[in-house]
């Protein structure tokens, strides 16, 4: 297939996924999940030679990296300095708390109960503690939840849930050397002056058609995650602690907000979530269900026992903490990630790669349909629609 087919191919798909998630009342990410997943399925049985409808082409994956990083620093924009600052105790409890009982509980069941390698165990328990701020961002935009207190302290909790995941990951497996030294001076330099730049260039040259902003944005959001890449790590860690840097700047520019938005939702994420289904074998989990449900019950099973427990030391009413746990049981990027480096450093094989990040990709989509379905803290909602609604005109 040419890429001219390949693209009307995969932006009919997301049209169905946003036909589906209106209908079915769910969030457009779970939706291209999933459909991605039956479209794999689907195309491969009909059409074997075109079984990944493109998944594995250059430019999907860059656009889809491209929507991950982009949907992260979007999510870290959200998070205000002053939310951190007062609820730092919580929002670290309940992240460190997600991260290390997960982390420690799923390697534990990989390597007792699967018999995996202790190398491939460590790698399940860092792909299976991860949680997916690109669905709780999406999920937390749809439903305006990101506008609220509880909203912005979920998605903190998140980001401190997957800085252990990353940290993890680097101290177990990859080597400190020269180049992450150069990353991290290099990153913090730019973290330094970056807002205050960012304030001249956008009052100095903002509002043009030449959308001079987008492109400072893109440009420093690729460098970093050229440089992440560079030294071992991934771009999607720089873009979020970019975004909360740059929040109160972008903050204050709600059409470069809104444009940014735009260009994710309409262009990048799409991809980056059907890719994301695609990888999906169900005829690998029809063929060994078992593997599959040990490990999706353990991811569940140990977020809840470390994220619920913590929802109640920081005084959450009951709702909002079974919707935290739900939320943050949810994973994706760094999961597939995790995998995907165990995979190319042979730490795990193919069919523990499928098992991975067939949980990985399951857990962004049942615990957030049931949060939503059951959990979801409507009154949080109702608050912000009344807000947000303009008021009537005189006469």
């Amino acid at each position: 297939m040419d890429f001219w087919a390949i693209g009307v191919l995969w932006f009919f798909l997301a049209l169905i996924a946003d036909v589906v998630a209106i209908r079915l009342k769910i969030a457009v990410a779970l939706s291209e999940i999933l459909i991605g997943t039956l479209a794999a399925f689907a195309i491969g049985y009909f059409l074997p030679t075109h079984a990944n409808f493109g998944s594995n082409e250059t430019w999907i994956a860059f656009l889809a990296g491209t929507g991950a990083v982009l949907l992260t620093f979007l999510a870290g924009a959200e998070l205000e300095p002053k939310v951190l600052i007062q609820n730092w105790k919580e929002i670290s409890i309940i992240g460190l708390s997600g991260f290390l009982i997960p982390f420690f509980g799923c390697a534990a069941i990989a390597y007792y109960l699967l018999h995996w390698s202790a190398m491939a165990s460590w790698i399940t328990g860092i792909a299976l503690s991860t949680t997916s701020v690109a669905v709780v961002y999406a999920v937390m935009l749809e439903l305006g939840l990101n506008k609220t207190k509880f909203g912005k302290s979920i998605l903190a909790a998140c980001f401190i849930n997957d800085l252990g995941t990353v940290l993890a990951l680097g101290l177990i497996f990859a080597p400190f050397t020269m180049h992450t030294v150069i990353f991290v001076v290099v990153a913090v330099v730019t973290f330094i002056f970056l807002p205050k730049f960012s304030r001249y260039c956008f009052s100095r040259w903002g509002r043009r058609h030449s959308q001079v902003e987008l492109k400072l944005l893109l440009f420093f959001l690729f460098g970093l995650g050229a440089l992440a890449y560079w030294c071992g790590s991934e771009p999607v860690l720089p873009a979020y602690l970019m975004g909360m840097l740059l929040a109160t700047v972008i903050d204050k520019d709600l059409l470069l907000l809104q444009k940014l938005r735009a260009l994710a939702f309409s262009f990048l994420t799409p991809f980056y979530f059907l890719r994301a289904g695609s990888f999906v074998s169900l005829p690998a989990l029809v063929a060994a269900p078992v593997v599959f449900l040990i490990l999706f019950a353990a991811k569940m099973i140990t977020k809840m026992l470390g994220v619920y427990p913590a929802t109640v030391v920081t005084k959450y009413p009951r709702q909002e903490g079974i919707y935290t746990t739900l939320l943050m049981s949810t994973g994706l990027t760094f999961g597939t990630i995790s995998a995907l480096y165990g995979l190319s450093h042979n730490l795990i094989d193919q069919n523990q790669y499928t098992y991975l990040v067939a949980t990985v990709i399951v857990s962004a989509v049942i615990p957030t349909i049931i949060a939503n379905a059951f959990f979801l803290p409507k009154h949080l909602i109702g608050v912000i629609k009344e807000k947000d609604v303009p008021p009537e005109l005189p006469g």
